[in-house]
């Protein structure tokens, strides 16, 4: 079995208030299909879902978290730039320390795994849940 036909274990923090969601914009070149989806990331061997949720906000926005509360599990078996993926994802909701995070529009970060530049922001939770924008994995609804 080569790498991408692996199982990944991941983690994300869904961060939001009553009309927006904090999200990663994200592109599929295959689909030419734009998505956005929570930040996280992998989960390391000997971490905890949440030690690695504190510490991906930390390396991809050097943003600390409060309220920090598991929501639940999903498995996500989904298709990315042609290829299938399948990740055990676990979700927690979560705050923002500083209230800064709450004012900006936009965030432009590195993320080491990719070493491109990538975009946070706020989207509208309602064209989330409308469909007009595509959040993935799409579970990550039932969790709004």
């Amino acid at each position: 079995m080569n790498k991408s036909q692996q199982i990944r274990v991941k983690v994300f923090g869904l961060i939001h208030d009553e009309k927006r969601l904090f999200v990663c914009e994200g592109y599929d070149s295959v689909k030419q299909q734009k998505y956005y989806r929570a930040l996280g990331g992998s989960i390391e061997f000997g971490e905890t879902s949440r030690a690695a949720l504190e510490r991906e906000f930390q390396e991809e926005i050097q943003a600390e978290l409060t309220n920090i509360r598991y929501q639940g599990c999903l498995e996500n078996l989904f298709i990315f730039e042609g290829k299938p993926g399948h990740e055990i994802v676990q979700i927690y909701e979560c705050d923002f320390v500083e209230q800064k995070f709450y004012q900006i529009q936009e965030l432009i970060f590195t993320e080491l795994t990719y070493n491109y530049p990538q975009k946070a922001l706020w989207v509208d939770i309602y064209r989330c849940k409308s469909g007009e924008l595509r959040l993935v994995p799409e579970q990550f609804l039932e969790f709004l």
